[in-house]
């Protein structure tokens, strides 16, 4: 390997299941793709702490209100990661799940080089109004500084599809 060469990653998809309506849509297409792939699976949810001190900084929440909150995501992440698993097993694919606190992004990029994974799979990125939102959004930075390939999932019928003719 030359020394502006990266590894190559032959590690597990990660899929980053974040609660939004899409989701599930991306979690089906890892799972097609995990299945295509003889590749194992992981899902993560995070429990955005970052998020949650800054509602407490702009007094949006008292810290009481934020710990009601946290525990409200943490039930959340493991309902979401539990059916994504349930849908995982239909399917035959190995899938691990981790529900982890920390900053989004920064969590699912470092869970994606400890794997080394493969590729890391996303639910479809929000329309932002302004440059400056965009930056902000998670799963933007996370498309930005990975150092392995990122699915940007869109489409849901076709996923369904997809998933359904495993």
């Amino acid at each position: 390997m030359q020394p502006h060469e990266k590894p190559v990653r032959s590690g597990p998809i990660l899929v980053y299941v974040d609660g939004s309506d899409t989701c599930i849509t991306a979690a089906q297409y890892a799972i097609f793709l995990a299945k295509s792939l003889s590749r194992p699976l992981t899902a993560i949810y995070i429990v955005d702490t970052k998020v949650l001190g800054d509602l407490i900084k702009a007094r949006i929440f008292v810290k009481e209100e934020a710990l009601d909150y946290e525990y409200d995501l943490q039930q959340d992440g493991k309902r979401y990661l539990s059916y994504v698993e349930q849908l995982a097993r239909a399917k035959g694919v190995p899938c691990r799940t981790e529900l982890v606190a920390g900053e989004a992004n920064v969590e699912v990029l470092k869970k994606a080089d400890e794997l080394h994974a493969e590729l890391i799979v996303l639910s479809e990125l929000e329309r932002h109004l302004s440059r400056r939102e965009s930056h902000l959004d998670e799963k933007e930075r996370i498309l930005r500084q990975a150092n392995c390939t990122v699915v940007v999932v869109k489409d849901e019928e076709r996923v369904a599809s997809l998933y359904e003719s495993l």
